[in-house]
């Protein structure tokens, strides 16, 4: 029985054999799942992990991308002349793989296209290398003109091939080139507004893909537009600005000085319509430009104002209330002790008891201290500040200065002497320009501008322009014109940062006795011809940069001024550094300047004559010009230097043929000193072209050796002074005012050149 069952136990625990065929399934099976898992992975590395890799490969192979660079804005002047336009040039680039000889082809293109012997960039050697070191592109010239471009493919060279490219052109040349800036090849705006204003002015680049086969040839191409910058438009009067750089260009050459500023601006609205600087340079050369020509000493220079700062003194004195203009104050023959410093006036200039408006007509340093002191310190500074000195005006230029004014805790002991005669304060012509402007328009302070307004942004931007290929003629923009005319009010309201400073009878009183300035006093070079004009010399002393100490030879002659006087139009600032002439006073050197340059403006603006036009009448005799003599008042050099230190680390002061003297009438007085209130009898007419119209009165000449007195009785000094030059005879006036008596006796004979004396009161 055991024996039976044995063999089926054994038999049930024999493995089964697997059949091949099931087998050979289930091995097929896995080699397709450990492939389909390999594709797989593969596939998840190739359009995953290294998906951007491999398409930034297959972009390279297949296409070439293209910059396109986008057409740069216009800077435009109030009347839409282009001053700054872009301009289609060629570009010359080889494929150095294309050229057999590079040498050769290197020598031939050189000879062409280096016509500059400052370009590094063109030259034989510089060419070579490029060819040599280039696989498939190197630049060979950029932006040539048409006709090195038309020789260069006369050449009929290999390889050689041409692009159009974009080229800054500034029409006008030197024209305003500080305001503008220059573009440097890579198109980038440096210097001017093309720097301040660089990422509105360049747009945005845009691009242009080519599909190309294993042949390098083209199959197709895809462009992004570029969007063009925007355009600007400048309150500069192209023309105004042509006057002002003319009139300063005679200065420059008269006067041999080192650098020269003219700014002119609208006395009503603080938009500057002119800002010239000598030497200068052409924004379309700019390889020769160096940093010194690049510098705008409108806003970047601060100088010593001296006694144009004097206007600053008297209108805080009147408008405060201290002095009225015919109050009289005691000049101390001359002389102040001010905490042991003696401060002295003019070396020809001892007057005792005097009117205010006579203190300011011969520039009394005494004066002026007194009247500071009577102010006190804490008001004097508030008035300089609300001025707007001590503070960057806010100009859209670049490299914009605050100048240098210590606070009051900061002044020494005698500093609000120095500060009222314009000593131990440094300023821009930007600030001296305001300044007058605030006076000429009835008190208010406007903040100067080189952008014309915009209700969005700080510079008006006009229409797009069109696309790149139309660039040779852009499209007329929008925005009309706006010439500059000549009114009398205030914008409404009033710009940011404006605010009064003196009350309108304050401002009034000044202007009158800026006008007497020029008629009596040291500016009367600044007379204009059919035109009334008031403002303020100065002459101050340089510190030398070798020994930190004032300059006996290096002086800053400046004028500020107005006009007209009873309705301004324009403000005009001249300064002249380290003048070189017979002369470095302000009244000869600077005088002169505002003269020319405010009489052709105002006639370029069609603005009527408010006083008698005169004819010409050739100087008997030069006499001295009058001055302002502020070298003998030194102040502390280590003023200036503290100040400095006061500054804002991104300051940019903390980076590292003689004219003719206009003759002057000499002044008598019976014992004490009186004022020269003269007007000479006939002026140099490229001096000062302000004339006077021939009187109704005609010398009565009895034979040749005697003229005929006439009468002078009653008449005011400007028509004294034209009647005797008529008669051919000399005067001299005691007083000023209107003649009261005069000697010798009217209808008495003399010989000519006979002087007249006249006594004349108010």
């Amino acid at each position: 029985m055991q024996a039976a069952v044995r063999p089926n136990r054994n038999r049930s625990v024999l493995p089964r054999a697997i059949p091949l065929r099931v087998a050979r399934f289930w091995l097929v099976s896995l080699f397709f799942l450990l492939w389909a898992c390999a594709i797989a992975g593969r596939l998840f590395v190739l359009q995953i992990v290294r998906h951007q890799e491999y398409m930034d490969r297959a972009q390279k192979q297949q296409q070439r991308t293209f910059e396109v660079a986008p057409r740069r804005g216009v800077l435009y002047d109030r009347n839409l002349h282009e001053l700054a336009m872009t301009v289609q040039a060629d570009s010359i680039y080889a494929d150095p793989s294309e050229i057999a000889d590079k040498e050769e082809a290197a020598r031939a293109l050189a000879a062409i296209v280096h016509g500059d012997p400052d370009d590094a960039q063109t030259g034989e050697e510089q060419i070579a290398n490029r060819l040599n070191t280039g696989h498939s592109f190197a630049w060979i010239a950029r932006r040539v003109t048409p006709e090195r471009a038309a020789r260069v493919k006369a050449l009929g060279l290999k390889g050689i091939y041409f692009q159009k490219e974009f080229q800054r052109f500034y029409p006008d040349n030197e024209i305003a080139a500080q305001v503008l800036g220059y573009v440097g090849v890579d198109d980038t705006g440096l210097g001017g507004l093309e720097q301040k204003f660089e990422p509105q002015l360049h747009g945005l680049a845009g691009r242009m893909y080519t599909a190309m086969d294993a042949r390098r040839r083209v199959l197709g191409s895809t462009e992004r537009e570029p969007e063009p910058g925007q355009n600007l438009v400048l309150t500069i009067d192209s023309d105004i600005q042509f006057l002002a750089e003319r009139a300063l260009d005679h200065a420059m050459e008269r006067t041999k000085a080192d650098n020269g500023t003219v700014v002119v601006q609208d006395a009503h609205t603080g938009q500057i319509l002119a800002l010239a600087i000598r030497p200068t340079f052409n924004p379309n050369q700019f390889r020769h430009t160096t940093p010194a020509l690049l510098r705008d000493h409108a806003v970047s220079d601060v100088y010593e104002p001296g006694s144009t700062f004097k206007l600053v003194t008297y209108s805080a004195a009147i408008d405060e209330g201290v002095t009225k203009p015919d109050d009289l104050i005691d000049c101390q023959g001359g002389q102040i002790t001010l905490n042991g410093r003696v401060i002295h006036d003019d070396k020809a200039d001892h007057y005792g008891v005097i009117t205010v408006h006579e203190a300011l007509e011969h520039s009394s340093d005494v004066a002026a201290v007194k009247l500071a002191l009577k102010m006190g310190p804490d008001n004097f500074y508030r008035y300089i500040r609300n001025f707007g000195f001590g503070s960057r005006p806010g100009v859209e230029l670049p490299g914009e200065t605050r100048g240098l004014l210590r606070p009051v805790n900061k002044w020494g002991s005698t500093s609000i002497g120095s500060i009222a005669i314009g000593q131990e304060v440094g300023v821009t012509p930007l600030q001296l320009v305001s300044m007058v402007s605030t006076i000429a328009n009835g008190g208010i302070y406007l903040p100067p501008h080189v952008l014309m307004p915009s209700p969005t942004s700080s510079a008006t931007a006009i229409d797009k322009t069109p696309a790149p290929s139309q660039v040779a003629a852009p499209q007329v923009p929008t925005l009309q014109p706006s010439p500059f005319r000549a009114g009398g009010e205030l914008p409404n309201p009033l710009p940011t940062g404006a605010h009064r400073v003196m009350s309108e009878l304050s401002a009034a009183e000044m202007r009158k006795m800026m006008e007497e300035v020029v008629l009596y006093g040291t500016g009367k070079a600044a007379q204009l011809n059919g035109y009334s004009s008031g403002g303020k010399t100065g002459t101050a002393q340089k510190v030398d940069p070798r020994t930190h100490l004032y300059s006996k030879t290096m002086h800053v002659a400046s004028f500020a001024g107005i006009a007209p006087v009873n309705n301004p139009v324009i403000s005009v600032a001249v300064i002249i550094d380290t003048p070189k002439g017979a002369s470095y006073y302000g009244a000869a050197v600077s005088a002169p300047v505002f003269a020319e340059v405010a009489q052709q403006v105002l006639e370029y603006l069609g603005v009527p004559h408010d006083v008698d036009i005169r004819e010409p009448k050739p100087a008997a005799k030069p006499a001295k010009p009058a001055h302002e003599d502020d070298q003998d008042n030194e102040p502390d050099i280590n003023a200036l230097f503290a100040a400095v230190n006061d500054l804002p680390a991104d300051d940019p002061l903390r980076e590292p043929a003689p004219q003719p003297a206009a003759p002057q009438v000499q002044a008598v007085t019976d014992g004490n000193p009186a004022s020269a209130k003269a007007m000479t009898a006939a002026l140099n007419p490229a001096a000062n072209p302000a004339q006077v119209p021939p009187s109704t009165t005609s010398p009565v000449v009895v034979n040749t050796d005697e003229l005929k007195v006439p009468t002078l009785v009653g008449l005011p000094v400007r028509k004294v002074i034209e009647t005797a030059a008529l008669a051919g005879l000399e005067v001299q006036i005691m007083g000023s005012g209107t003649v009261r008596e005069q000697a010798p006796a009217p209808g008495s004979m003399v010989g000519p050149g006979t002087r007249i004396l006249v006594r004349c009161s108010r």
